[in-house]
């Protein structure tokens, strides 16, 4: 047999060629997937993507089942001051903050006992950015988190309602419900029908416009003794206007007290005070003076004043050097009946005999008191005292005409049928 004898040449080449095989295969097991051509690949192949799949199977077995919804949206730029909420999914909330993103301050709210939400306490402020980040856990203790950003609407692109009376306060059967928009409103039906008001009565309530900007409600007739009435607002996204809408969302309620209406004869120079049907007491006044009488009508107490200063040059009495006819810094026992600035108050500056025998005032109703507001024997404190805001003060038998509905919260002065003809519904 030939002995064959590899020489340092050959052995070079041999040992260059299996290393470049076993490079080539290294290469190939490196970056040629495993796919050797039939659809198999060997388990080292395969074994990352198996890692990967178990991985992710865990991952999900973890997760949390609990989901968190916010409103307003994130990103949000013209959202409602009312309509902030965070409910939980398939769990329960167990922490939501929510803040001023301009200076960190905390918005107080509330979660409920069963951790299925959490609302502010009150209205947000509009204009401003807020953040909310929220935290919530399902049955198994899991926990998930959201986060949200978002801006209230614009003044300039909101309207609001100022009303009268107030919550919870105790008015005369006179009070009708009256808005006043800080925007003039163009799609009044939608206003009208966003404000419901509702009085144990029974009595069928009416919205009357004055104007663009003022929405008042009464029934037909006063409003019956010791009922109660209730207004549900619903303005929050109603649009008053193009690109103007409503923010408020509230109910609130007042109390109609005993039913006191005063008459005042202004030729007789006296004032009848009548109480559920009975006549109280009778005081001799003074009103207007001939070239200054006292509107005629139905007038609504809308404010009241221990004592207030009167000028008259706020309401068109002037000297010739522009002064005011009168200066009065200290009137007792005033109670407003007009917003052009008649009231009916106590006066201390008329003689005795001025009451029941003389008209000498610029239009207001006088009744007899003294200086200071101190002595509760006066006709003046005692009106004043046994007033009610909405209580009802008619005068009679005055040279002037009768107050116009809207001067003051005196919209009696106004048949029941042109009432309703004001309404948008």
């Amino acid at each position: 047999m030939e002995k064959r004898v590899m020489t340092d040449g050959k052995r070079r080449r041999g040992f260059v060629a299996t290393a470049a095989l076993l490079s080539g295969v290294l290469t190939l097991s490196a970056c040629g997937g495993g796919d050797d051509g039939d659809g198999s690949g060997s388990d080292s192949a395969k074994k990352p993507d198996k890692q990967q799949s178990q991985v992710d199977r865990a991952a999900a077995e973890e997760a949390s089942e609990a989901r968190i919804v916010i409103s307003p949206k994130s990103g949000s730029d013209n959202a409602s001051i009312n309509g902030t909420k965070v409910t939980a999914e398939k769990g329960k909330l167990t922490s939501v903050t929510l803040k001023v993103a301009a200076t960190g301050e905390e918005v107080a709210g509330t979660l409920a006992a069963d951790g299925a939400s959490w609302k502010p306490n009150g209205s947000l402020e509009r204009s401003t950015r807020y953040t909310l980040s929220a935290q919530a856990e399902d049955a198994k203790g899991r926990e998930v988190h959201e986060n949200a950003t978002f801006t209230t609407v614009s003044p300039a692109n909101s309207f609001i309602g100022y009303f009268t009376p107030e919550d919870g306060s105790t008015v005369g059967v006179g009070m009708p419900v009256s808005f006043n928009f800080d925007k003039g409103i163009a799609n009044k039906e939608a206003v009208q029908e966003a404000i419901e008001v509702n009085s144990t009565s029974g009595q069928e309530i009416v919205g009357h416009w004055f104007s663009d900007t003022r929405l008042d409600f009464r029934p037909q007739e006063y409003w019956k003794a010791n009922s109660k009435v209730t207004v549900d607002i619903n303005l929050d996204g109603v649009e008053g206007a193009p690109g103007v809408t409503g923010v408020q969302d509230k109910t609130f309620s007042f109390t109609v007290g005993r039913a006191q209406v005063s008459t005042v004869d202004a030729k007789s120079k006296t004032m009848e005070v009548v109480r559920d049907g009975n006549t109280v007491k009778t005081f001799k006044i003074s009103a207007g003076a001939p070239e200054t009488p006292t509107y005629n009508g139905q007038m609504v107490i809308s404010e009241k004043h221990k004592e207030t200063r009167m000028n008259g040059a706020t309401v068109g009495f002037t000297d010739d050097d522009g002064e005011g006819e009168y200066d009065i810094p200290d009137v007792p026992h005033a109670m407003r009946l007009s917003t052009s600035g008649t009231f009916i108050h106590g006066n201390y500056w008329g003689a005795d005999s001025v009451f029941g025998n003389v008209n000498t005032s610029h239009g207001c109703v006088g009744l007899n008191d003294v200086k200071g507001a101190g002595d509760p024997g006066q006709d003046g404190a005692w009106f004043f005292r046994e007033s009610l805001i909405g209580d009802v003060v008619i005068v009679k038998n005055s040279d002037d005409k009768q107050i116009a509905p809207d001067n003051g919260l005196n919209g009696w002065n106004m048949s029941w049928e042109d009432w309703k003809a004001g309404s948008a519904l």
